[in-house]
């Protein structure tokens, strides 16, 4: 199952529509301290970047939030901050997306074997804590995370049957959790009239979670003889890059049908984020050539831009245990990069997960300085 992680606001943009791009750092340090105080130190590895985006789109449709003012940290140079309370429904939400999230991804990583023989043990016993306490999390704000749960245990299920299925059979655990989470946002802001269009958002963001996963790791996974749903369907790179493509358009369409791209942080937080997502896709593949503003999609023959990594033998489990107590309990993964205590591979800091938009586009020399961004997300200041 793909673990979300394609959302990701750009501080630019933030001030094109009047957002403080430090709300962004608000939600993210909410949601760090509220899995903290909720769910001990260890649950703050969970902090997802999509579950962030959750706590902003609750707080953008209820139109107001609380805020608390946290103790120095130094991951702020022991700076006070004003972020979001940990007891706000949108943080509430955000926190069992990560945990129910983060048990799946752990247990993934014990599937696939990326964990030591020592390890999976321990690991296998966080995800079930994390399974549960995501359970519990959402009893207390009126979700049934029941068929979520369901769901992702069917999924080994059906990447063994995948043969006799479909690419989409194989997304619709992911589609039918991120609708469930994004559909709720609206529940819980009192925004009935809202939670069809945003389930319909939240189906094709978990779409395209699973897409862009098999996309970027096809290589890796073929190199390391793993379950890819691209290979196991016979999906080729141009039909992947299309579907994505269908999924962002009915996102747009979802929003624009309930009114809410007209919201500033919708657009902020979900749709420009999306359209960044589908450019970069696009140009790794091959398949979109021309000027980034205004691209146009050719489908020419798959290229994969770099090598494929080679595998890694991960951590042992000592080393693991220290990488998890020192990065992770301590919230060091939101400012600094570090190693994965389950792969060993390198991870940035949560907080680069806003990555300045600039360093997704190369602007084109007649449009002179990178300044504002333009519609689609691209940094050029220009109206080609």
């Amino acid at each position: 199952m793909a673990v979300f992680g394609v959302l990701k606001p750009c501080a630019h943009g933030a001030a094109k529509y009047g957002i403080d791009p430090d709300q962004w750092q608000a939600h993210m340090c909410g949601l760090c301290l509220g899995l903290r105080d909720g769910h001990g130190q260890l649950a703050r590895a969970a902090t997802n970047t999509d579950a962030i985006v959750l706590s902003v789109l609750t707080e953008a449709q209820a139109g107001t939030g609380s805020r608390t003012n946290a103790a120095p940290c130094p991951l702020r140079g022991m700076r006070r901050a004003s972020v979001v309370a940990a007891d706000a429904p949108g943080v509430q939400l955000a926190a069992t997306a990560s945990l129910l999230l983060g048990a799946a991804k752990i247990r993934d990583h014990v599937d696939d074997g990326d964990a030591g023989a020592f390890a999976r043990r321990p690991m296998r016993k966080i995800s079930d804590s994390w399974a549960t306490r995501a359970q519990r999390q959402a009893d207390a704000i009126g979700l049934d995370v029941a068929p979520l749960l369901t769901a992702i245990a069917a999924q080994p299920g059906l990447e063994a049957r995948a043969a006799e299925g479909c690419l989409e059979d194989l997304t619709g655990p992911t589609q039918l959790c991120a609708a469930t989470l994004f559909g709720h946002t609206a529940t819980l802001a009192g925004r009935p009239e809202n939670v069809a269009a945003l389930q319909e958002i939240g189906r094709h963001v978990g779409r395209i979670a699973h897409l862009a996963d098999a996309i970027e790791d096809l290589e890796r996974d073929r190199a390391r003889g793993r379950f890819n749903p691209l290979d196991a369907t016979g999906t080729d790179m141009p039909r992947a890059y299309e579907l994505v493509r269908e999924s962002e358009a009915s996102i747009r369409r979802a929003a624009v049908e309930a009114e809410l791209d007209q919201v500033p942080t919708v657009r902020w937080a979900l749709l420009d984020p999306l359209a960044a997502l589908l450019r970069n896709l696009g140009r790794g593949l091959g398949l979109i050539t021309g000027h980034t503003c205004r691209a146009s999609a050719n489908h020419e023959p798959y290229r994969f831009p770099s090598a494929p990594e080679q595998k890694s033998s991960g951590p042992g489990p000592l080393k693991a245990i220290g990488q998890v107590c020192g990065v992770y309990c301590t919230g060091a993964a939101c400012c600094v990069d570090h190693n994965s205590p389950c792969d060993g591979r390198r991870k940035k800091a949560w907080r680069k997960k806003c990555k300045d938009c600039c360093d997704a586009c190369e602007c084109c020399g007649n449009c002179g300085e990178c300044g504002k961004c333009c519609g689609d997300g691209c940094c050029c200041d220009c109206n080609c």
